[in-house]
């Protein structure tokens, strides 16, 4: 597997990767979720899908097999900012506006979103993988920009996955439980830099995407 990045600008680098990892996502959130969110039959798409918004994606073969969507949290884009603060003021009805104690507006945070991975990466040593690269290249994409620190709004079952993994995720706020899914969903920050893992962290990482379920 191999790890690339890239925003609006430069996605013509990769060929089609930018549209297979939106047709990913509509396989995984509209078609296996239900979410009522922008699609088509092949792709889905939102608002926060705009210039400001850069991308990590993973590669097998040259396959896409996952991938996540990243932007600053100073991000503005028309009556848009980024994804949990406009839930925070209110603007998204599926999440409810106390998700977080505090509204975030820092160019040392960046919200990750959209974290989808294929149902063809089977073994839970090479989920791991993946996830590893995936925010790996999140990471990576944060502090070229000059940020510390990461957030999204995930299933809390990824705290432990990335824990596992080395990073250092803690939780913002409370959970809640998602109407449209029947899933826990709460804020988790970490540092950019990964924690140097605990040998016997290392030794579970294969076991970290075990049933892992995937972020907003």
């Amino acid at each position: 597997m191999e790890n690339i990045t890239f925003g609006l600008s430069d996605m013509h680098r990769y060929g089609a990767a930018y549209y297979d990892y939106l047709r990913l996502r509509k396989q995984f959130f509209v078609d296996t979720l239900g979410w009522n969110i922008p699609h088509d039959d092949t792709v889905e798409m939102d608002q926060y899908d705009n210039p400001l918004a850069h991308y990590s994606v993973v590669l097998r073969d040259g396959e896409v097999v996952g991938g996540a969507r990243t932007m600053a949290t100073t991000a503005a884009w028309g009556e848009h900012s980024y994804m949990l603060r406009d839930a925070f003021a209110g603007k998204l009805p599926d999440i409810p506006a106390s998700v977080m104690p505090h509204e975030v507006q820092t160019p040392l945070v960046w919200e990750c979103t959209r974290l989808v991975m294929s149902d063809t990466v089977k073994t839970q040593a090479e989920r791991s993988q993946c996830l590893t690269l995936i925010v790996e290249g999140l990471a990576e994409v944060a502090m070229r920009h000059g940020a510390s620190e990461l957030m999204s709004l995930s299933p809390v079952s990824l705290m432990r996955a990335l824990r596992q993994l080395g990073w250092q995720a803690d939780r913002l706020g409370e959970p809640y439980e998602s109407a449209g899914d029947g899933r826990r969903y709460a804020v988790l920050t970490m540092p950019v830099h990964r924690a140097m893992p605990h040998p016997a962290a290392m030794a579970a990482a294969p076991r970290a995407s075990a049933g892992l379920q995937l972020a907003h």
